[in-house]
């Protein structure tokens, strides 16, 4: 059965809400330094107001996606919109930092809600094959421009209005979102539903979260210790739910969704898509402003062949698999970012912007058909009844191979930077100075009173060819991860090949 009119309005519809979730992961970094003078939070509260947000929607993917199964998708999401527009008008006017910090934490419950609910309402809205890949590669665009426009919005208002204005922007959206998500949105939940097994939930909660919240300190904090320890706990909690949905007669993830071959490949694919994508622009818009010498705006504009590259590549996936074959066509997505990894390998400190432009138009175009296609496996393999668990395992992939990505990325960066900066240090810069640059590119790049300035000048050359060091032995390592994988997939592919003729 085709989709209507009022279902294609439906996804337009569904696309808004996507569209914030990605903006205000991104929009916040812009009002950091005005949040802080104006809140004079502590360093503590400070990580807090950053990350509250993605750690608790991470966690409560999984428990959300499940909760739409049961109760109803279109109730969750139309629940989450409120209590989205709620919390960011608490957070616009919040005057102190734990204020923000508590109204942050709502934003991710109810942002939770949204890439579960929207994407399992895409499988029941959409049952012809070409028309739901269409509509999914419309939801992942969705995501890529709300992260385009975000820090070009947060700009704006932020330049003319109080710094908490930037989470006003989705008050009105979710207000939409509620006026005509009634009207144009079908509402589906499974007819079998039981009761939500809570053990499993706080389970899964706790595994997510305090994996998450492990990798993404490995990267940020000198000690090891507590991230070792949360990830080993989290990893402790997963096996446990795991061995819980094996035994419960109405589990939270049906284990028989890890028994489908396509599933598994396409939820492998997608995750490590995320880590390389997350992984190599932690460096690439570093290298635009500090060692380009970009501003903060001419950065963002060089930047968009990235956005581009993704809603170019979510269009042309669909028929593009059609003629070509979906195991093939992420094969090659791979190999083609792999392409465009290796140009940034070759990148140096006066390479022309051309060539970095070029890189990211390449990656980003070849990494797109993957998602869409590993997504539209995602939630085609599953039942109905189980769409909205299968949409939020996808999601949760995409958090955790983001965070993988930052964090092992970001070491092995951060460790080949302190390597080249430690042997090439100019001689006449001040101890304390060194140890500064020689931890981060801008602590090197800050201009220094006291200093010579020959001696500072060479200190800053040096620290852009170590940066630029460590981004080419990152995208080196992406080169051979993303080879690494369309290998993988072209053996899966054969084996599945040669299979099927000796049957």
């Amino acid at each position: 059965m085709r989709a209507t009119k009022r279902e294609w309005i439906g996804l337009a519809i569904i696309a808004l809400p996507c569209l914030l979730y990605s903006m205000d992961l991104t929009v916040l970094n812009l009002a950091v330094p005005k949040l802080s003078a104006e809140l004079k939070p502590t360093g503590a509260q400070l990580l807090w107001i950053v990350d509250i947000y993605g750690f608790v929607l991470a966690g409560l993917l999984i428990p959300m996606g499940t909760l739409g199964d049961r109760i109803g998708r279109r109730k969750v999401l139309l629940a989450g919109a409120a209590a989205f527009g709620i919390a960011s008008t608490f957070a616009a006017f919040a005057s102190t930092a734990p204020m923000l910090i508590a109204a942050r934490a709502v934003l991710g419950v109810a942002g939770a809600t949204i890439a579960p609910s929207t994407l399992s309402l895409i499988r029941n809205m959409f049952h012809d094959d070409k028309q739901r890949s269409v509509a999914i590669g419309v939801w992942i665009t969705s995501f890529s421009l709300g992260g385009a426009i975000g820090p070009l919005v947060g700009g704006v208002l932020l330049q003319h209005f109080w710094p908490g204005s930037v989470f006003l922007v989705g008050v009105p959206v979710m207000v939409l979102l509620l006026v005509t998500g009634p009207m144009f949105l079908p509402e589906y939940r499974n007819p079998s539903t039981r009761r939500i097994d809570l053990t499993s939930v706080a389970l899964s909660f706790a595994a997510v979260l305090l994996v998450i919240y492990g990798v993404k300190r490995i990267a940020s904090t000198p000690g090891i210790a507590r991230p070792i320890a949360a990830i080993a706990i989290g990893l402790a909690c997963a096996v446990v739910f795991v061995r819980r949905q094996r035994r419960i007669a109405d589990p939270l993830i049906d284990p028989a969704l890890f028994a489908n071959a396509r599933f598994v490949s396409a939820l492998a694919a997608y995750t490590v898509g995320t880590f390389l994508g997350f992984g190599i622009w932690l460096f690439t818009a570093q290298y635009l402003q500090l060692v380009k010498g970009l501003s903060p705006l001419a950065a963002g504009v060089a930047s968009l062949p990235v956005f581009v590259g993704f809603t170019l590549g979510s269009f042309i996936a669909p028929p593009l698999a059609r003629r070509f074959g979906v195991e093939r066509l992420m094969i090659l997505g791979f190999v083609g970012s792999a392409i465009g990894f290796g140009l940034l390998g070759l990148a140096t400190t006066d390479s022309p912007l051309a060539l970095i432009v070029a890189a990211l138009a390449v990656y980003s175009l070849s990494l797109s058909p993957i998602f869409v296609l590993a997504t539209d496996l995602i939630v085609s393999s599953a039942p109905p009844e189980r769409a909205g668990a299968a949409s939020a395992l996808s999601e949760t992939g995409s958090e955790l191979g983001g965070a993988l990505g930052i964090a092992l990325l970001g070491s092995i960066g951060t460790a080949a930077y302190r390597h080249a900066m430690t042997a090439r240090m100019p001689a006449g810069v001040p101890s304390q100075i060194a140890d500064g640059a020689r931890n981060t590119l801008g602590e090197a790049m800050r201009d220094v009173s006291g200093m010579r300035g020959t001696v500072a000048a060479s200190l800053h050359h040096v620290a852009q060819g170590a940066f630029t060091s460590s981004m080419n032995v990152t995208a080196w390592t992406c080169v051979i991860v993303a080879l690494a994988i369309a290998a993988v997939l072209a053996a899966i592919a054969l084996r599945q090949v040669t299979y099927t003729r000796a049957s």
